[in-house]
């Protein structure tokens, strides 16, 4: 008997009646149908996923004691954290010259009052030094900027904080919080005089992760989705920023 008959009813329309047979067979692809999207479904979730974050993770043992946000010496929430680099300082420190961002003087009162009067007078100053911000317990270890126009209240910023632990091949890590300075203004939260950052933290940790791309400088990238909880908040100047809440983890290549 065929798996589908078709009768006629009173009005002589036609009716398609479906047999046993034929609606066991369907049900048949339904559950191969199901079976295939539980299986790609369970091999991605606990196992490939997994298995893919296991050896990012096994890259860098730091990467798991990586804080979310910087805070500045009062303990009050700075920048965002959304860079993380795997290499050694030089490695580091050529990559970033190499991809047209200068190193920032320490602050001192000499290096202080030349920011100053380069503000006021809108004089460039590719040096400029950046406010501490604390992770780990310490002070930003290195400090990257490429000034904006003629004068350092724009400028686009990175600091890096180096990680104690050391990967398998001897490299720390350096986790950063990238921003762009828009102008120079008093805190929101303490009164002092600041620089005031764009809310589009992602826009700085893109830009800057294209600039060490063109040079050669990232030999492998991969992304921690959701790193970020909260993927909108304010730093110490009170600023808002907002975030895909992403965090890239670029293994270092060497740059002549």
């Amino acid at each position: 008997m065929p798996d589908n008959e078709t009768a006629a009813n009173d009005d002589q329309q036609p009716v398609t009646i479906v047999t046993p047979r034929g609606h066991r067979r369907m049900i048949r692809h339904v559950l191969v149908l199901l079976t295939a999207v539980l299986a790609v479904y369970l091999l991605a979730a606990y196992l490939a996923l997994p298995l893919a974050w296991r050896r990012a993770m096994a890259r860098h043992p730091a990467l798991l004691l990586v804080p979310r946000v910087s805070q500045t010496h009062d303990g009050i929430p700075g920048d965002p954290i959304n860079l993380a680099l795997i290499g050694s300082e030089e490695s580091l420190t050529k990559a970033m010259l190499a991809a047209g961002w200068d190193a920032a003087d320490a602050i001192t009162l000499m290096s202080s009052l030349r920011i100053a009067g380069d503000t006021v007078l809108r004089r460039p100053d590719v040096d400029a030094p950046v406010s501490n911000l604390f992770v780990w317990g310490k002070k930003q270890d290195l400090a990257f900027e490429q000034p904006v126009g003629h004068s350092p209240r724009q400028r686009h910023h990175v600091r890096f904080w180096r990680s104690e632990l050391l990967d398998l091949e001897g490299h720390p890590l350096w986790i950063g919080a990238a921003t762009f300075d828009t102008k120079v203004g008093l805190s929101h939260t303490t009164l002092q005089i600041t620089h005031h950052i764009s809310p589009n933290v992602d826009a700085d940790r893109d830009k800057l992760l294209e600039d060490l791309r063109r040079v050669g400088a990232i030999a492998e990238l991969s992304w921690w989705d959701d790193f970020q909880e909260k993927l909108q908040g304010r730093n110490g100047g009170g600023d808002p920023y907002h975030t895909d809440g992403r965090l890239p983890v670029v293994v270092l290549a060497p740059v002549k």
